[in-house]
């Protein structure tokens, strides 16, 4: 269901709840039994709430408050809307009426410089639909009037609010401990297939060497072994860079950036526009972000070129990394969903817009924490 006809179906639900909250605001109750009608319509309000406004209401803070203004919305909004629609529905019934049985009279209709002749049935459906028109115009604004309501009564309380902190870091402690077993599968599947490769290769030239009777086999061996020895140290400094640039802690987050443009297999261009060094952990996440997206664009986007944004409000800190391939990025990837954690881990977002066809912008906001002296 859409929004809005959600929220007239919530208006009119909310209407006889209304009658029965001012009657229990107003009547005279038994002890205790006030608060237990209106802790009953306030779950009631809730249910409403939560089905028809997509608004979550657990804590009780301002609850009493909030029926009391309700009742005083819902009668006078029912009024508003019941009002014009009984009119609306009085005119299209009329109008139909007459214009199936033929009773319909000629109305003229003079306005200034024009004089129209119709029928009296065209006439009052066309006010009629008019009419309803309005009355759910009315409603709509009924439905904004409640929605501000709750936001200004039901707001989270203070337990809310320390729950709902206590969930999202539950939530991000799970998903940064998820993100590290990748990253170990990840090290370990590079230390195998290449490191590990290359160091078996080296040691199985040099045994064939050793053995060797043939000095000029001997010698070739050995000038295969200390090529795959080169792979071995470049594979090796492959794997560091990866797990985590020395440049970063030694130089900062644009050397570092600088130097992960200059590794790659695309042209990447980067635009560094801090005027200080963010704390260890957002440039560590804003770097793993860049080289993640990178990554992915070589492997995967058939881009040609690859633009790197680091920017700064006075609360954020903001990386863009955007690319010309073909689109299609997965967020739910497993790459992506690592930084997703970390990125969420840190309060900050992290978004993938990659439509069919491109381009791809992967973009991470984390709040902005500079090192104290640096600039």
């Amino acid at each position: 269901m859409g929004r809005r006809a959600g929220t007239l179906v919530g208006v009119v639900v909310g209407v006889p709840l209304a009658v029965a909250e001012a009657l229990a605001l107003l009547l005279v109750w038994p002890p205790g039994a006030r608060g237990r009608v209106l802790a009953l319509l306030g779950r009631a309000e809730a249910a409403r709430l939560a089905r028809w406004f997509d608004r979550d209401v657990r804590d009780g803070a301002g609850r009493a408050r909030f029926l009391a203004a309700r009742a005083v919305t819902g009668l006078a909004g029912g009024y508003l809307i019941a009002t014009p629609l009984f009119v609306g529905l009085l005119l299209l019934v009329g109008g139909i009426w007459q214009a199936l049985a033929g009773e319909a009279n000629t109305v003229p209709v003079v306005l200034p410089g024009i004089r129209i002749l119709t029928s009296s049935a065209t006439l009052g459906i066309a006010n009629g639909v008019l009419v309803v028109l309005v009355a759910l115009g009315v409603a709509l604004g009924v439905g904004a009037v409640e929605r501000r309501l709750t936001y200004a009564l039901l707001g989270p309380g203070e337990r809310e609010r320390l729950r709902r902190r206590i969930d999202e870091l539950a939530s991000t402690r799970s998903g940064m401990l998820a993100a590290i077993d990748e990253e170990r599968r990840r090290i370990e599947r590079d230390l195998h297939d290449g490191v590990q490769q290359r160091g078996v290769a080296v040691a199985m030239l040099l045994g064939r060497a050793r053995h060797s009777a043939d000095p000029a086999a001997a010698a070739g061996l050995v000038d295969q072994a200390w090529t795959e020895a080169r792979g071995l140290l470049d594979e090796a400094r492959e794997v560091a860079w990866r797990i985590y640039p020395t440049a970063l802690d030694e130089l900062g987050l644009h050397a570092a950036l600088a130097g992960v443009a200059e590794r790659s297999a695309l042209p990447v261009t980067v635009h560094h526009r801090l005027s200080a060094r963010p704390v260890s952990e957002v440039e560590t996440a804003l770097y793993f972000v860049v080289r993640e997206a990178i990554t992915n664009a070589v492997k995967h986007s058939g881009a040609r070129d690859v633009v790197v944004v680091v920017a700064e409000t006075p609360t954020t800190t903001t990386v863009v990394v955007s690319d010309d391939g073909r689109g299609g990025a997965s967020p739910d990837g497993q790459g992506l969903r690592g930084l997703a954690r970390r990125v969420s881990a840190l309060d900050g977002t992290f978004t993938v817009v990659s439509p069919a066809g491109g381009p791809t912008e992967i973009t991470a906001v984390l709040p902005r924490a500079d090192r104290a002296g640096d600039s």
